[in-house]
């Protein structure tokens, strides 16, 4: 990421947590407020929801039923699910979805993914599956194979689609085209919750599923939420907090290079996947913390910052002030260390340059 204190590392043993986590708390005072948690699994991850009104007007069972909807819509791992029913599809289907998150997600992903210039592109589906990183498996590709899957990948091809309602009509000019909304589904879980906090009268909150975050108002001390991005070694049993970020009203998520990768006969292979030449990206940049107006746009984002690159990433940012996205960036460095580079807009966020 960005700033000029160095920490140095072993480049072969960092991780890079992209996961953010929260500043521990200090004990309670007489000018801070009781605080209330909600905490369950969801998406292969947890959640945790922390609430500093004087009230919090849900429970654990309200948030449970909210993330299994979203799952019904959205998750690749529930063959029922709206989007597996959709990619299991050979040719056209017409389908029902009373929730609207798919008509949504795709809507935000297509967005994204033309601002991008393609960096972003949930169809390469089929690429993290020939790659194994769909079922946690070591599968490189030879150039043959990456081409043959790379004929269904496009997001801007291969399918036609009309939404009406709550109704989905998918065709597909390709029967391999397949769409994985991972990339940004994560971060629009928790934007769907904090729509759900605000329509029962919370103000100030945290939320945060699998390292995505959205903060709003105030913590317990009445001050912005502080946010660590911790930098663990491979094995260690202790976190290193490499910044802390002061934020309110805004979502922050990180992708790294760190969260999925294999090794095979020496090589490294990073589930960040180009859509352009369907190889893992090899760049030196490891890990990518985005500040956006939403989460689905910060976990987007900072996916397709991963594709791109540092200085590709920052010249992007630069040249687009009305996303209004922050950046801050960590590159692998000389001597097995790594260097920090951050967008002009983020130095504000800041405990330590």
């Amino acid at each position: 990421m960005f700033g000029t204190k160095k920490h140095k590392v072993q480049i072969w043993s960092v991780i890079i947590s992209g996961s953010l986590g929260l500043i521990a708390c200090t004990p309670q005072t007489e000018s801070t407020k009781e605080v209330q948690y909600f905490r369950g699994n969801t998406q292969g991850t947890t959640y945790e929801i922390i609430v500093a009104d004087d009230e919090a007007n849900f429970t654990n069972k309200e948030i449970d039923s909210v993330l299994a909807q979203f799952d019904g819509a959205l998750s690749t791992y529930i063959p029922s699910s709206k989007i597996s029913q959709l990619n299991a599809s050979k040719g056209s289907i017409s389908l029902v979805d009373k929730t609207g998150f798919f008509k949504s997600c795709y809507l935000k992903s297509k967005e994204i993914h033309v601002i991008t210039a393609g960096a972003f592109d949930p169809s390469v589906f089929p690429l993290v599956k020939g790659w194994g990183f769909m079922d946690n498996v070591e599968s490189p590709l030879n150039q043959a194979e990456v081409d043959s899957l790379l004929a269904n990948v496009g997001f801007d091809q291969h399918h036609s689609i009309l939404f009406e309602g709550d109704l989905i009509q998918l065709v597909k000019t390709n029967a391999g085209f397949q769409l994985d909304f991972n990339a940004i589904a994560q971060g629009y879980s928790v934007d769907v919750l904090g729509d759900f906090l605000e329509k029962r009268g919370q103000k100030n909150y945290y939320i945060e599923i699998g390292g995505e975050l959205l903060l709003h108002g105030r913590n317990a001390k009445g001050t912005k939420w502080n946010i660590g991005v911790d930098v663990p070694t491979e094995k260690s049993t202790t976190h290193e907090v490499e910044n802390i970020i002061s934020i309110s009203n805004e979502a922050i998520a990180t992708s790294g290079s760190y969260r999925k990768f294999y090794e095979k006969d020496g090589q490294r292979y990073a589930h960040f996947l180009d859509p352009k030449t369907g190889y893992p990206v090899q760049h030196s940049l490891l890990s990518a913390t985005v500040v956006a107006p939403t989460c689905a746009e910060a976990d987007a984002y900072a996916t397709a910052f991963m594709v791109m690159g540092a200085k590709e990433t920052l010249s992007f940012v630069q040249e687009h002030p009305e996303l209004n996205l922050k950046v801050y960036l960590l590159e692998a460095g000389e001597d097995q260390s790594y260097k920090r580079s951050m967008s002009e807009g983020f130095r504000s966020y800041l405990s330590v340059e």
